[in-house]
């Protein structure tokens, strides 16, 4: 069964770089190397929404998530990192080398 994960990340404010960012996430875009690291990885649904500069992930991952990558999938999936880290700034409290940050849930309307 899977479990929803979320994490937060900022863009540099700069609208040039937001719009190039969003076209390097457009479908059919990002790499089909990346795409099947992320699949492989364990995840199994993933949207990323954004306003402003904040960006913020949802994601269904499987209960065995994260899992090892095949090298091949790795160098591609560090490529890519790299190539986003001119878009990306971590939040303040991300730890070193850190970008998505988890976030944690404080409410559930299924809860209430």
């Amino acid at each position: 069964m899977a479990r929803r994960v979320c994490f937060a990340l900022d863009l540099v404010a700069d609208a040039d770089l937001i719009a190039d960012y969003e076209r390097a996430h457009a479908a059919g875009a990002v790499w089909p190397a990346v795409t099947e690291a992320i699949r492989a990885k364990g995840f199994e649904a993933m949207e990323i929404w954004r306003t402003g500069d904040r960006l913020f992930m949802i994601a269904e991952v499987a209960e065995d998530w994260p899992r090892a990558i095949p090298d091949d999938l790795a160098e591609t999936d560090a490529r890519w990192e790299a190539a986003m880290d001119r878009f990306q700034k971590p939040l303040p409290q991300a730890d070193a080398g850190e970008k998505w940050v988890a976030m944690e849930r404080i409410y559930s309307l299924a809860d209430q």
